[in-house]
């Protein structure tokens, strides 16, 4: 990756830490290669066998596939969203941070100039390729970034921001109560790290680098919720 790449995004490097789990297992169904003893008959969750669809576009024109399609938003309560008429980001009337497992319309797929006095998560570039997309049951228009343009170098996060299927059908082995309190945007005594993030976002810090048995500190508007785990089930919860 080049330098203009590895410094574009501040914000994802959260995101990569938080969803780097996934992006393992994803790799790891890809490129299997030889895997150690101890690794194969390492006993696989449901969780681990998911099948998350990835898109990994190289150039701006692999984003039109999203056109016309319903995504969900994989970085809960990281991404900010501005209003969009009449052809034109509204930099200005910033609406909030797109909420976890949220579902996303996606009507286009743009490329604009961002002011420089807007922080939108992602480092600006000289362009942006920006997702034109509505909430189902309204009638406006939203836009959030999903990658940037510097030159001839281009680098897009869809797969990071986004999945391109209902998490409740992708994740469905999970319990009803517990798809209850992600619905509601709450974290629970005994959800995973992966059930947490999808309830309250993936905006946090860590104590530690083994998923599962940690402290995990999310953001949550403004606000930070301790999440202490144990063998991957939450044991304290706690507002700071």
């Amino acid at each position: 990756m080049k330098t203009w790449q590895k410094s574009l995004i501040p914000t994802l490097i959260v995101l990569i830490i938080g969803g780097i789990y996934l992006l393992y297992v994803w790799k790891q169904r890809q490129n299997p290669g030889v895997v150690p003893q101890s690794e194969a008959t390492q006993k696989l969750t449901a969780d681990d066998v998911a099948i998350v669809r990835t898109l990994s576009p190289q150039h701006y024109e692999d984003l039109n596939q999203l056109a016309g399609t319903r995504v969900w938003m994989k970085a809960g309560n990281s991404m900010p969203y501005f209003p969009y008429a009449a052809g034109q980001v509204q930099w200005t009337k910033r609406v909030g941070l797109i909420p976890p497992a949220q579902p996303l319309d996606v009507k286009k797929i743009v490329k604009v100039t961002v002011p420089a006095n807007v922080d939108d998560a992602i480092e600006h570039g000289a362009r942006q390729a920006i997702a034109i997309f509505a909430l189902p049951g309204t009638t406006g228009q939203f836009a959030t970034p999903i990658g940037a343009m510097e030159g001839s170098q281009e680098a897009y996060f869809p797969d990071l921001l986004l999945y391109l299927d209902d998490p409740h059908t992708i994740y469905s082995n999970w319990p009803k109560d517990v798809w209850a309190a992600i619905d509601a945007h709450q974290a629970k005594p005994g959800m995973s790290e992966l059930e947490t993030r999808m309830a309250i976002g993936m905006k946090m810090q860590t104590d530690g680098s083994t998923e599962g048995d940690r402290t995990v500190t999310y953001t949550v508007n403004g606000k930070h919720i301790a999440v202490t785990y144990v063998n991957n089930h939450a044991t304290a919860i706690k507002q700071q």
